[in-house]
């Protein structure tokens, strides 16, 4: 089969690699049909991340149809058309049972693989599915499969990231990086009742999705931004900072906007090696931080029928539709923000 696999940084290749095989009772093999490149992966394309092995396939946004099933799958058949959250899980240890999901005791992440233990990733035509009754989620008919896609990670991501910012009616929220997990937020935010959404980017195409989704664009770099915010607030600041970036400059933006007692919940991917803000600015804005992998799993039952509904133009964010052929191009367009680049789906 084909796939796009790493090789170093900012160099994978598009090339045939093995077709996965069943080798547990209940993998299922996945016809991939559309996959997506996700922000996280530009972390692996450009360094920030290490320990990859060579040769790994990349990827973990996937929806396709089973091709083939080990003997212990009850819950699906070929040709069931499902979509696949961006790590696996049992649905019965501690952690599934808690709902998180991210951190089941036999979980993977997909298009991980370190030292020849892991998972290999979705842009390929094929992928190994493990743990597949209690991973994979059958699509209703009627949910298209673009934003079916979406709902196996940004889509559930940005409502997690909203949920742990307590955001709710009447909330005032600021979105910090609108790339697709941010525009998600935004999408959450709304749909969660905040009463105003502050959507913080430089990109003009950026800013103007959020604004299409419910927000009020502001460009970061410019110093009124922050002033409009605190005016909107009588001084205070936001109630909750959706932070979608992983950087420190977004999280000083995000420590400028809070209120005191206020939250930021950070879905950004940090790789810095300590917080941007200290443990007295903390203390002194009596500030509530909250981090992690979303566990995209348990949401995505609860992003579909919002998916379904149509009450959102989600598929807006897709900038591009490429051939897998030429993911490799997908991502230097997505790295380097050419042509207006918001989001990247590759087709096989």
């Amino acid at each position: 089969m084909k796939a796009i696999t790493f090789h170093e940084v900012e160099s994978l290749n598009y090339e045939t690699v093995p077709d996965p095989e069943i080798r547990a009772p209940g993998d299922v093999i996945l016809g991939v049909r559309l996959t997506a490149i996700c922000g996280s992966d530009l972390h692996v394309y450009h360094g920030r991340e290490t320990g990859l092995d060579r040769g790994t396939i990349m990827g973990h946004e996937m929806l396709g149809e089973v091709v083939e099933t080990g003997p212990d799958v009850r819950r699906f058949a070929v040709g069931d058309r499902v979509v696949c959250p961006f790590s696996t899980s049992c649905g019965e240890c501690f952690y599934c049972r808690e709902g998180l999901t991210a951190r089941c005791s036999r979980g993977r992440l997909f298009g991980w693989v370190e030292k020849g233990q892991g998972l290999q990733g979705g842009q390929a035509e094929l992928v190994r599915v493990p743990l597949a009754d209690s991973t994979l989620v059958a699509i209703p008919d009627g949910v298209p499969s673009e934003e079916a896609l979406l709902a196996g990670d940004i889509l559930s991501t940005g409502f997690f990231c909203a949920e742990r910012a307590a955001v709710g009616p009447g909330s005032v929220v600021a979105v910090v990086g609108c790339g697709p997990v941010g525009l998600m937020a935004v999408v959450a935010a709304r749909e969660l009742g905040a009463e105003r959404i502050f959507a913080f980017d430089s990109l003009v195409e950026r800013l103007a999705l959020a604004e299409g989704f419910g927000a009020e664009p502001l460009d970061h770099r410019r110093s009124e931004s922050l002033e409009v915010v605190l005016e909107a607030t009588k001084g205070r600041g936001v109630d909750a900072v959706l932070e979608a970036v992983g950087s420190p400059e977004a999280t000083r933006l995000a420590i400028d906007v809070v209120r005191a007692g206020g939250t930021i919940s950070a879905a950004g991917v940090h790789t810095e090696p300590q917080h941007a803000f200290s443990p007295i600015e903390a203390y002194d804005k009596n500030l509530t931080y909250r981090t992690g992998r979303c566990p995209a799993r348990v949401y995505i039952d609860r992003v579909l029928p919002l998916v379904r509904a149509q009450a959102y133009d989600l598929a807006a964010i897709i900038s591009h539709r490429l051939p897998l052929a030429e993911g490799v191009r997908g991502y230097e367009l997505f790295a380097q923000r050419i042509d207006g680049c918001t989001k990247v789906i590759l087709e096989t």
